[in-house]
């Protein structure tokens, strides 16, 4: 596919994206603004972040005057999973695709985007995952920045019932590759039952695990069973690439 459409075709997936992180980042410059934080701070911070998790958690310790190592750990292990999520995509990209291409996309993951570039049809263009990139990122960092200019004029609850409809969104990515392939939807159905029971039971919570740990964790587990499970042969690639 040719570079310019897949980028238009990026900005069109990534507009559903935008308008959810919008909302969440906005429920998150609440939090900015308890910290002392200027809308140009949030901004540039959210821009270069863009995660809920490690945002919530770094303006937590902000609050609490934590070190700079302690928010640099923070985000490093809250944002873990990015780092699986990098590693799948390495083996979506064409063998010619350019290294610093490559680089570029690993710096554009986030959830979502990732959602959207895993289930790309072929091998990955670099600039499909750039275009719903370039239209979510800002709309990340505005929604913060105008999150923290409102303050308290909102109540905090309605704008956090805004961000339901990220997780909606989420699902629609995940629910056509499972229709597509009984063993992808057998995966995400196991995800979705073990992190259930992982934040339930009394025996994983006491290992005093953080969410992100887990998720980590059932990642690596579930993946494995099902590479080991349902192998990807040549024809089932062509298959997905059609």
């Amino acid at each position: 596919m040719d570079n310019k459409l897949a980028f238009r075709k990026g900005l069109r997936v990534g507009f559903p994206i935008a308008l959810g992180y919008f909302a969440v980042a906005f429920s998150l410059g609440f939090m900015a603004k308890k910290c002392g934080l200027t809308p140009l701070q949030g901004f540039i911070g959210s821009l270069f972040t863009r995660a809920s998790a490690g945002e919530y958690g770094v303006y937590t310790l902000v609050q609490q005057h934590a070190d700079y190592i302690s928010v640099i750990a923070m985000c490093l292990i809250t944002n873990l999973r990015y780092l699986l999520m990098s590693t799948a995509l390495s083996q979506k990209f064409a063998p010619e695709t350019p290294q610093f291409l490559r680089i570029l996309t690993g710096f554009c993951v986030t959830d979502e985007i990732f959602g959207v570039s895993i289930a790309y049809s072929g091998p990955l263009n670099p600039w499909y995952t750039f275009g719903a990139f370039a239209i979510s990122s800002p709309f990340w960092a505005s929604g913060t920045m105008f999150g923290i200019i409102a303050g308290s004029v909102l109540p905090a609850r309605a704008v956090s019932a805004l961000s339901v409809a990220l997780y909606g969104m989420f699902i629609a990515i995940i629910i056509p590759p499972g229709k597509k392939d009984k063993a992808v939807l057998i995966a995400v159905a196991a995800g979705f039952l073990l992190s259930f029971l992982a934040n339930r039971m009394d025996l994983i919570r006491n290992l005093g695990l953080s969410s992100g740990t887990i998720t980590i964790l059932l990642t690596i587990l579930i993946s494995a069973a099902a590479a080991l499970a349902a192998p990807r042969t040549p024809e089932k690639n062509q298959e997905a690439a059609s």
